[in-house]
Order: structure tokens, then sequence, then C-alpha cells
């Protein structure tokens, strides 16, 4: 696989494949890297594409570089990293996972890519929050009192961050859009990614008895095929 490490939009990124006229990219999720963009590469350059991937703040190369994982930092970085994409390639494509999902709702709005391929994604921010609050037994009062709180499952819970997820809904989606959801998900409700599907035309495909994180060599390969499957 041809790899090339180059300087995208200020980040540092991977460009995978041969010159191309067509690029995917590749936004990973919470505890990914850019280097995750490998698997998906080996599938979509022998189908005439590349695959561009940077890490998201805090993940890979970027730890300790004092930028946080939030969506008015994320969200932002993804636009710019677009605009790299717009002015190199003439398709754009978007291949997202989890919290990346998310990330990309926010950043590219507004565009219509050829093509998006969700994984586990992340398609309602609030009742997420929402579902965590009620986990730890946080009241919205208790909350917005604290600013923020710890969590005994390891997440943060952030009332400016609720704050900004209400006031940047997602309202706009017109990119075609294949959607993988495991029904073992223990941290995203089945119905908020029907209801994603619903609104903005996606076509979903529903994993019986996967988890959030894909990882058995049984799951990578349902992964692999549902891909294969759905690539341009």
């Amino acid at each position: 696989m041809e790899l090339t490490e180059l300087e995208a939009a200020g980040l540092n990124a991977s460009l995978y494949g041969p010159p191309a006229d067509r690029v995917w990219l590749y936004v990973h999720g919470k505890g990914g890297c850019k280097e995750e963009a490998a698997d998906f590469a080996a599938l979509a350059c022998p189908r005439g594409w590349q695959v561009l991937a940077a890490d998201l703040p805090e993940h890979g190369t970027r730890r300790g570089d004092g930028v946080p994982l939030d969506p008015w930092h994320a969200a932002p970085e993804l636009r710019a990293l677009l605009g790299y994409a717009k002015g190199r390639w003439q398709h754009t494509a978007l291949r997202c996972t989890s919290l990346g999902a998310w990330f990309s709702l926010l950043a590219f709005a507004g565009e219509r890519l050829e093509q998006a391929l969700f994984v586990s994604p992340v398609v309602d921010m609030e009742g997420l929050i929402r579902d965590m609050m009620g986990w730890a037994g946080v009241s919205e009062a208790q909350l917005e009192a604290a600013g923020e709180l710890d969590t005994p499952f390891g997440e943060t819970l952030s009332w400016p961050y609720l704050q900004y997820v209400r006031a940047h809904p997602v309202s706009r989606w017109p990119t075609p859009t294949a959607l993988l959801y495991a029904s073992g998900d223990a941290m995203l409700r089945r119905t908020a990614v029907e209801d994603f599907a619903r609104r903005f035309g996606g076509a979903l495909t529903v994993l019986e008895g996967g988890e959030h994180w894909f990882h058995t060599e049984e799951q990578m390969a349902l992964l692999d095929s549902w891909v294969k499957k759905h690539l341009l």
C-alpha cells in the first residue's frame, strides 16, 4: 500500500494509495488514530480512490499538543481538511466512525459529498449525553452548577458541551449515506440511528449481535464485506 505522510490544512496526515482524482476523508472515533485508515484504504484504493486521514485532537500524534477534543475545535479542523481535499481532488467522499461521525455532521452539513459511510455513528449527541447523565445519576441542574463532572465510566460530562450541542442541531445532511450499526451497541440507541436514516434517506444495515467497536475477526470480516458492498 502506497503511503505518503504530508501536511494537510495544518495537520499531519496520512495519504494512502497512488495518485487519483478522488479521495476518501477518513475520520476515526474516540480512542482511534489516523493509522486505522489503512484497512479501509486496502479496499478503497484498488477501486481508484486515495484515502486521506488525520488525527483528531488528543489522539495519535496529537497527544499533548494542547488542542482539546471538542466540537468547536474538531469541526473547524475537518472543514479545513475538506477545503484542502477539494483543492486537490475532483471527488471527495467520507468514511467515519463513532464520534468522528458527529464531528463530520457538524463540519460538512452544508456539503454534498460523493458518498458517506458511517460505522457505529454518533448521530444524536444530545441523546447520548442525556443517556450518560442518566447512567451517572446526574441532573441538568447539577451539571449546570458544576460545569463539568467526571463519571464512574470514564467520561466527563460538560455543561458548555451540552449547550453547544443544543445550539448546533443536525438539520441538513445532503450526502448519500450508508450506516452500519451493531444490535449489541451498549452506547448508542438503535432508534437514534434509525431516525437519522429516515430523516436523511440513509441506507441502514444492522449487524445482529455486534458491539459498538468492531474488533473480533468475525466483526471485522463483516465490516469489510459491508464496505465492499457500499463502496462507489
